[in-house]
């Protein structure tokens, strides 16, 4: 019943900042110096004349006040209709989802490989604390933090695609070209986490139930999986799901650097020609996706940690 109170509580609360962001929203594209009817026009190659561009605008309520556009807007996305793309020619709606799969695989295969990197050795860098192995893979996450990613990215296309010519260097055609930006958004996010789950660690290496389990008889490899790592990663959830959220919504320096044909290269090309429905369309739903992890990540709690589960802590 406390659970439920609790999701309800949340979707709740999400609505007014949902309706509060749509609404910002819609007024930066109506205070945008170019219509939408101009932009139309310009992108069919036609020169209308003024009476024309007048009666469009009439047709399509674009010379209503401020709320009243908005309103009709938010009446339309609603009814799941988020317009036309004045440069695509299609809804914005099948744009996105035509863009969403090249995304989320992008988002899957960089997750994939930070976890399986950086787990391991944010572990060993725990367990071998202040030796050269944890001092080496320290100096190497510190580097890799600091470096951008779209450096990174326009490094290993220089080295992989136009030097050894292993690798495509642009497009999203098949698994190839999907190795250069997978790789680039892993290399940044593994650097991360590693300092992240080391710190961790040795957070719960100092709690007393690592003594009472080796006093059980417990080997300190069975501890280290069963129980330090484990309650580790709580603390690492919130930030992991925030990188969720920043991958669902396209890595927009990386997906244009290579040419990944997502939905955060969507949002820049949309961008570069005032094409407003797209530009709505990905911000509304950058909003939807984090909004949705926070939740997620707030209901994993709730598995994760015996003593919210067990109504230790209420929410």
């Amino acid at each position: 019943m406390l659970m439920k109170k609790y999701v309800i509580g949340r979707i709740l609360f999400v609505i007014p900042i949902m309706l509060i962001l749509s609404f910002f929203t819609f007024t930066l594209t109506y205070l945008a110096p170019s219509d939408p009817v101009t932009l139309k026009y310009e992108r069919m190659g036609a020169v209308p004349d003024k009476e024309q561009i007048e009666a469009a605008k009439e047709e399509l309520g674009l010379n209503e006040p401020l709320l009243v556009q908005y309103g009709m807007w938010l009446n339309q996305v609603l009814h799941g209709n988020l317009g036309e793309s004045y440069y695509y020619g299609t809804t914005v709606w099948r744009e996105m989802t035509r863009r969403l799969p090249n995304t989320l695989l992008l988002t899957l295969a960089s997750l994939f490989l930070t976890v399986l990197l950086a787990v391991p050795l944010g572990v060993l860098c725990a367990v071998k604390q202040n030796k050269w192995v944890d001092y080496l893979l320290r100096f190497l996450s510190f580097f890799g933090v600091s470096m951008p990613s779209f450096w990174v990215g326009t490094l290993l296309m220089y080295a992989f695609g136009v030097k050894l010519h292993l690798l495509p260097i642009m497009g999203s055609g098949d698994f190839k070209h999907l190795i250069l930006p997978s790789v680039t958004l892993a290399f940044w996010m593994t650097s991360l986490y590693v300092r992240r789950v080391r710190g961790s660690m040795l957070e719960e290496m100092n709690k007393d139930y690592l003594t009472g389990s080796l006093s059980l008889g417990y080997t300190k490899r069975r501890i280290i999986w069963t129980q330090l790592l484990p309650n580790s990663l709580l603390s690492v959830i919130t930030m992991f799901g925030m990188s969720i959220g920043s991958l669902l919504g396209g890595a927009t320096i990386i997906e244009t650097i290579f040419e990944w044909q997502g939905v955060g290269k969507m949002a820049v090309d949309a961008i570069s020609v005032k094409d407003y429905p797209i530009i709505q369309g990905y911000v509304l739903w950058m909003a939807v996706i984090y909004v949705t992890v926070n939740l997620l990540v707030d209901l994993s709690y709730q598995f994760l940690d015996p003593r919210i589960r067990l109504g230790g802590n209420k929410i």
